[in-house]
């Protein structure tokens, strides 16, 4: 008789599975069955260990994962079980914190803020500040927002109702932080941070309540554990303590949200943090062929933060990797459209089959007009998301209002369809909303017959909110948006808009809502639904069975697979882009390097690279062949195009120089020599600016030293003598004749690029943004400021 759990494992997975006690670390290499591995784990634990369910924790990083997971696991030991627990960081949060948050004066519905409703209460602290775009953007100040909640003590301030002393600051990002975690405070509302924030807070803060969730977490189980920032390491390593029982999966050469905080060291480093814990690598692919797989390793190689691995598969080799070099976009895309036409023809492929990928949007737009051209229907994954969209957000924000009537929602809907009510209603009706220390809806309840704010559109406002709070006590959640739609005019508005496209979005609405009653086998009321999607990201609701090519970015295939796999725009300052050039840091090289081995290991079949010559106008640079194409040995590609000495050569600059632009960034106080200054020490570090400031005591003079200087180098501080400091001022000639040798005329490209600061840069880091579903983040979110209480294990 067959076993279900274990049948059809191989010997590293069925190591992972049965290996239950202790500290355990697999390294699970692209398509190696990771999936597989921890759903058969996680019944092998109820099944076979008659551990109860509901002591296990299982989290990951998407909804889509997690409903993924809990689908396997109830195909191997039925659905009787929970398996709630099978959810991601954030899903394990809200959880805690409904049962928890009441001991820090929150109320248990609380409200979950999405990035949209970051930027409506940004637009109020604009206005109060008077900021315009120009002084300061949203993504910029979302970004510092981020930052701080993870580098600050800020929930000492909102906890203690401390007020924030800002008349002396000329600093405007932090004006608008504490205006802004005052409105959340006043609202009771948290973004996606302080899920985790509030979560470690109140764990740390009360003991009691610590051992409570110990004492339950039997095991715990982290899958992408690569992806782990520092307080969701904190989160599970602090729950793992009593029964000490944590399972980390993952593969450190797929990290590629450094830039939102993860910390591939937690991974890479576990055996040192604990150094009793049992490591599994799992490096055979299910997915890929050899020539893809020699491909993916071949790059890889050249990271300094890894485990090494090679994967392998026991696949026939399978077609060769091909490169095209186009001489110009446009030949470049045909190229992809012609040869997705031959693909059709000749191997029996759907549309669907064929995937598209590319470092950053704005890649796609010659290739969408060459699919159009050609009649190649497609679709692009990571447009707006679907809990985004403007009618989606406006039944949302009307479900919310009934529920918690919190500020964000009522601004967005209290003259949405217009009521005639004007910016001298609002400005009164929050004027006594602050004086009276209520809520805008309560605050216009409790002063209807104000005469500023006794207008029909108000009492309308008033009737239909109190209407619906009635219905929703008898009602389904899905015949309440049935109810909302047109007692609120919204249906009426949309019909006479003749938009049907958000009449059908409504109608997917619903539908969503019934099936989720379908799941639940019973009515759901609206906290329970707001609590359910409040964590949705696109590919949450993304339609995958259209038989058409799929365009998106890397970020967003990260866990996808297709039979075939186009990478366009592999060019030198798209990949690796413009930021990470300019940065001239290891870790950012490194990461751009993951993203093209994420690339490279979404194919099974085939596997296509593309590059065009000419002129970048996103960039403001001649465009040269990704360096990372020349980490590839010519033996494992097909070279498609040609290219020109002159080209090949101008390529070869940004790979010459690596070893340079990866070395890592002194720190401030190391003690330096330089060949023409001599012995110095550095002041001051300014990543923005790309330099180090360094005090060369000879000159007697602070001078600026670019980071991807060369002829610098750190020394102890006791191997210089004072008799020996002007050691090395001969061979100043060596450095100005090798400035001279320095003649390629990419070099002026490259410093342009290295300088620039344009705006297509700061669009690169919108596009990943916008592609990976989650709140805004940034490359500082990596910075390692120290604090005090930082914990042993902290990166």
């Amino acid at each position: 008789m067959t076993d279900p759990i274990l049948e059809n494992l191989n010997q590293k997975q069925l190591a992972a599975v049965k290996t239950t006690e202790g500290y355990v670390r697999v390294i699970a290499g692209a398509g190696s069955g990771k999936t597989k591995a921890l759903t058969s784990r996680f019944a092998y634990i109820v099944d076979r260990l008659g551990i109860n369910s509901s002591n296990i924790l299982c989290v990951t990083f998407t909804n889509k994962a997690a409903q993924e997971m809990k689908k396997r696991v109830k195909m191997l030991i039925g659905d009787t079980y929970d398996v709630s627990l099978i959810t991601t960081y954030h899903g394990f949060c809200v959880r805690f914190l409904r049962e928890e948050i009441n001991k820090i004066q929150y109320p248990k519905n609380f409200i979950i803020l999405d990035a949209e409703d970051q930027k409506t209460i940004l637009r109020e602290v604009f206005n109060e500040l008077d900021i315009n775009s120009k002084n300061l953007t949203f993504k910029q100040v979302l970004q510092f927002i981020s930052k701080s909640k993870g580098t600050s003590d800020y929930l000492s301030y909102i906890l203690a109702n401390k007020s924030f002393e800002d008349e002396n600051t000329e600093d405007l990002s932090l004006k608008v932080f504490h205006k802004y975690l005052d409105k959340q405070k006043r609202n009771y509302a948290l973004d996606f941070d302080d899920l985790i924030h509030f979560t470690v807070y109140i764990l740390n803060t009360f003991n009691e309540i610590l051992v409570k969730w110990q004492q339950n977490m039997h095991y715990i189980q982290v899958d992408e554990a690569q992806d782990s920032s520092d307080s969701q390491f904190e989160l599970v390593e602090m729950l793992s303590r009593v029964h000490q029982n944590l399972f980390v999966v993952g593969d450190p050469d797929q990290t590629i949200y450094e830039w939102r905080g993860a910390k591939p060291e937690y991974l890479v480093d576990f055996d040192k943090m604990f150094p009793d814990c049992e490591t599994i690598i799992m490096n055979q692919n299910y997915r890929s062929t050899p020539n893809i797989l020699k491909v993916g390793n071949h790059i890889i190689k050249n990271n300094k933060i890894r485990v090494d691995k090679d994967m392998i598969t026991e696949k026939p080799a399978g077609f060769e990797v091909v490169h095209f070099h186009g001489k110009n976009d446009f030949e470049e895309s045909l190229w992809v459209a012609s040869e997705i036409k031959e693909i059709l023809k000749t191997e029996k492929a759907k549309y669907s089959d064929i995937t598209i990928l590319y470092r950053a949007n704005h890649i796609s737009r010659n290739i969408e007009q060459s699919l159009i051209k050609e009649n190649i229907p497609y679709t692009i994954f990571g447009g707006v998301k679907f809990f985004e969209r403007k009618e989606i957000k406006d039944v949302l924000s009307l479900l919310r209002l009934i529920v918690t009537g919190d500020n964000i929602s009522f601004l967005r809907m209290f003259n949405h369809p217009s009521r005639g009510l004007g910016k001298k209603f609002i400005e009164r009706l929050s004027y006594l909303g602050r004086e009276q220390n209520l809520s805008l809806l309560s605050a216009l309840e409790q002063n209807s017959t104000d005469k500023e704010l006794a207008k029909k559109g108000a009492a309308e406002f008033l009737d239909l909110i109190a209407g619906l709070k009635e219905v929703a006590k008898t009602k389904s959640i899905s015949d309440l948006v049935k109810e909302i739609l047109e007692r609120s005019g919204l249906a009426e508005l949309y019909r006479k808009d003749g938009d049907e496209d958000r009449l059908e979005n409504i109608k997917e609405l619903v539908s969503s809502m019934l099936l989720l009653e379908k799941e639940y086998k019973e009515p759901v009321n609206v906290e329970e639904y707001l609590q359910e999607i409040a964590l949705y990201t696109d590919l949450d609701t993304q339609n995958e069975n259209q038989d058409k090519v799929k365009l998106m970015t890397i970020h967003i295939s990260k866990g996808l697979e297709f039979p075939y796999v186009f990478l366009c725009g592999f060019t030198e300052g798209v990949l690796p882009s413009a930021l990470s050039i300019k940065e001239r840091r290891s870790r950012a090289i490194e990461e751009e390097r993951r993203l093209t081995y994420v690339a490279v290991t979404r194919a099974e079949k085939r596997f296509y690279i593309t590059d065009s010559e000419g002129y970048n106008f996103t960039t403001g640079l001649q465009k040269y062949p990704s360096r990372f194409l020349f980490e590839i040995s010519e033996e494992f590609y097909i070279r498609k195009g040609k290219l020109s000495p002159e080209i090949l050569q101008a390529s070869q600059v940004p790979v010459r120089n690596s070893d340079a632009q990866s070395k890592e960034l002194f720190a401030v106080g190391d003690l330096v020599l330089h060949e023409v200054f001599k012995k110095g020490r550095v002041k001051a570090v300014n990543p923005d600016k790309n330099q180090y400031t360094i005090d060369f005591f000879e000159i007697g003079k602070e001078k600026p030293i670019d980071f991807n200087f060369r002829f610098l180098k750190k020394i102890d501080d006791n191997s210089i003598s004072e008799s020996n400091e002007n050691d090395g001022a001969d061979s100043s000639q060596d450095l100005q004749s090798h400035l001279k040798s320095q003649k390629n005329p990419f070099d002026q490209d490259l410093n342009a690029l290295s300088d620039a600061k344009s705006s297509q840069d700061q669009k690169f880091d919108e596009d990943d943004t916008a592609a990976s579903g989650e709140n805004l983040g940034s490359d500082t979110a990596t910075d390692t400021a120290e604090s005090k209480d930082k914990k042993w294990w902290k990166f």
